[in-house]
């Protein structure tokens, strides 16, 4: 039902019936006995719009950075109407011809990378990951057991009970303990929160030599994979120094430790590039996908790996624990396969990686701007993706509270623009901005943003 065509009685029906029925991710519900829940109805390019008829620069690319080619694409739902009408499903034991095309352009566009495993989630695409990680080693090796996987601090992989075992930010974690055995954590890569209390570049990028202690910690023979946010995201925007992951690649080298980038946020066209990890030297094993692959038109996820890991589980019909014993029921689906497809199409051929680029250093040019008040203690980022951590002091580099922060979001809100904010990882560190507007933003985008992040610190500074 469009906005426009709801009278009063059945907004507020509408209303009644949110409160009653609905359970809202990330939401403590009872905020809505003093407020009203807040409801979405229509969209187009970065403009939302909601059931009251108020319209906002959405910055987060639907709260949680996956629209990332805007609002009202009709070609999208175009290709998804015409699939669904010529066949909406059959099971991933079998091929569709949209979900084989799509699988062929994603390979294409990551050279060394072999094979493609579709699921829907991000947090299903890690969990995938897992799983192959513990079955190529005991394939591999019938009497060696590298099973244990590394993550690391700041970093979110998901929700479901591995990928939670797998996330370096408490509050997410907190009250659904205890978390399942074999996975252990390693130090963030903050520059300005530097675990290590080093400087860069004189620093020896300990951050990643960290990764070689907590292998020889845990035992090297029991060490199987190493899972990243090629760009920390909801624990603070934190993109590592360029010396980073060509180092973490060559200790897992060194003791075969299969490397796992979580591109779920960061790949098609987030950071400038199609996939954040091609802003490094890098060659990784596996690569997760969602969000961005199909702009949240269709949930869609993959597990992308290359052609050595996928072989391991290339054997003998006859041996039936030889083979990789997973479904996802609507993984692959042909209409959102469909939705992928096209969305690739807009991102090249509209030229989205090289806006966001482009757009996106004018964002954190302008955001530069924004420390000439006391409070912003850093700016970061790459492509149309920033952070802006707040701090109370610059020398003791001491956050700000959580309520203040809320302050600020709400006064960016109410000047019809969403932000968003970042979950605590560290001991009171829940401090930092985050933006991620489509890729389709412009300059001038960029400029009511900004705007409006000033004029919020502004008043709460005042």
């Amino acid at each position: 039902m469009n906005e426009r065509d709801l009278m009063r009685k059945d907004v507020d029906e509408l209303l009644k019936q949110d409160r009653d029925y609905l359970w809202h991710h990330l939401m403590q519900h009872k905020v809505f006995q003093t407020s009203e829940p807040q409801v979405m109805v229509e969209g187009r390019g970065l403009i939302l719009k909601d059931i009251r008829g108020r319209e906002y620069l959405d910055a987060t690319s639907g709260g949680v950075w996956c629209v990332n080619v805007g609002y009202g694409r009709d070609s999208i739902a175009d290709a998804v109407r015409e699939q669904l009408k010529t066949m909406p499903y059959y099971a991933g034991t079998a091929g569709n011809i949209p979900t084989i095309r799509f699988a062929g352009k994603v390979i294409a566009l990551m050279p060394g990378l072999g094979k493609i495993f579709f699921s829907n989630s991000g947090s299903e695409a890690n969990e995938k990951a897992f799983k192959m990680v513990r079955q190529y080693f005991r394939l591999k090796y019938k009497g060696k057991d590298k099973y244990k996987i590394l993550y690391r601090n700041r970093d979110y992989h998901g929700t479901t009970m591995a990928a939670l075992s797998a996330g370096g930010q408490q509050e997410r974690k907190e009250g659904y303990g205890p978390f399942l055995e074999g996975f252990a954590e390693f130090p963030h890569a903050c520059c300005y929160r530097c675990a290590f209390g080093r400087t860069y570049p004189g620093c020896d990028i300990d951050c990643a030599m960290a990764l070689e202690t907590a292998i020889l910690k845990e035992g090297p023979d029991t060490v199987g994979g190493v899972i990243l946010e090629t760009i920390t995201a909801g624990g603070g925007i934190i993109p590592p120094v360029k010396e980073y992951y060509p180092l973490l690649q060559k200790i897992c080298r060194k003791y075969e430790v299969l490397m796992i980038l979580d591109e779920v946020v960061c790949g098609f066209g987030r950071t400038g590039k199609m996939f954040g990890y091609q802003h490094y030297d890098v060659q990784p094993d596996m690569v997760t996908l969602a969000k961005g692959m199909a702009s949240a038109y269709m949930p869609l996820s993959a597990t992308v790996v290359t052609e050595d890991v996928f072989n391991a589980f290339v054997n003998d019909p006859a041996d039936k624990m030889a083979y990789f014993r997973d479904i996802s029921t609507y993984g692959g689906c042909a209409g959102a396969c469909a939705a992928a497809l096209e969305n690739a199409r807009i991102i090249e051929e509209e030229h989205l990686c090289e806006n966001s680029r482009i757009v996106g250093e004018y964002l954190l040019g302008r955001l530069e701007e924004l420390r000439a008040f006391p409070i912003v203690g850093d700016v970061r980022g790459r492509g149309l993706f920033a952070g802006i951590e707040f701090v109370e002091d610059r020398k003791t580099k001491q956050p700000v509270s959580e309520p203040f922060l809320m302050n600020i979001v709400k006064g960016i809100a109410d000047q019809g623009v969403l932000v968003g904010r970042t979950n605590r990882s560290l001991p009171g560190l829940n401090n930092t901005i985050n933006l991620a507007p489509a890729l389709v933003a412009t300059k001038g985008d960029i400029d009511r943003i900004v705007s409006a992040i000033r004029s919020a610190i502004d008043k709460v500074s005042v």
